[in-house]
């Protein structure tokens, strides 16, 4: 599928809408992964500029994390995200940005950001509701406990929900407690049923993008 990248004017009108929304910590549910990340990027970059400190941006795992760097809907998005991705820590203008993952033992440097400078966090979640564990060689992996750590009582969330003024979560199709979900109108609402097991769908059906 060819990227398309989202005009100044859709940018604008999404953007200024999260910043007019009155809740600290908000959901972002709709498909269009992608496009949901851009967004609340370039929103996350103003807010630094305008109240700076230490921004967290917390993604499931590396492989979404290489996905959204190359397919985020903003050529500076895909750029900002490709020189974040090492050494997952970068100076932007008087605000610094860390990189994580739902992985507990990947919070190493996140967990001692002092809690007067946390100024926001954007959490990034999978489409699928139950990813299956693997390997940096596919193979699945049922020993990972630290990732499993992450996903109890949704702590990748939890843990920033007390501390962090300003909360974004991507997540499609889910809920969370502590948050509030705000949608965009010009991504249209498609009605996608949760398939039984052992349905297949075509292979070029892409939910995030």
């Amino acid at each position: 599928m060819t990227m398309k990248d989202l005009s100044k004017e859709v940018s604008y009108e999404a953007v200024k809408k999260i910043i007019e929304c009155e809740h600290s910590h908000i959901l972002l549910p709709q498909q269009k992964l992608f496009t949901l990340v851009t967004l609340a990027m370039q929103y996350m970059m103003f807010e630094s500029t305008k109240n700076p400190g230490s921004y967290i941006i917390r993604v499931e795992d590396s492989s979404l994390y290489d996905k959204i760097t190359r397919k985020s809907k903003d050529m500076n998005i895909r750029k900002f995200f490709q020189r974040l991705s090492l050494p997952r820590k970068i100076k932007f203008e008087k605000s610094t940005f860390y990189l994580d993952f739902f992985h507990v033992s990947s919070w190493n440097i996140t967990k001692d950001i002092p809690s007067e400078r946390l100024r926001g966090a954007m959490i990034i979640k999978n489409t699928n509701p139950n990813p299956m564990l693997t390997t940096a060689e596919g193979e699945e992996n049922e020993e990972d406990n630290s990732f499993l750590l992450g996903m109890e009582n949704n702590l990748f969330l939890n843990s920033l929900l007390g501390t962090c003024p300003k909360t974004i979560t991507i997540a499609f199709d889910q809920s969370f407690e502590g948050t509030h979900p705000l949608k965009f109108d010009f991504i249209k609402e498609e009605a996608f049923e949760h398939m039984a097991y052992g349905v297949k769908i075509a292979g070029d059906v892409d939910f995030k993008d």
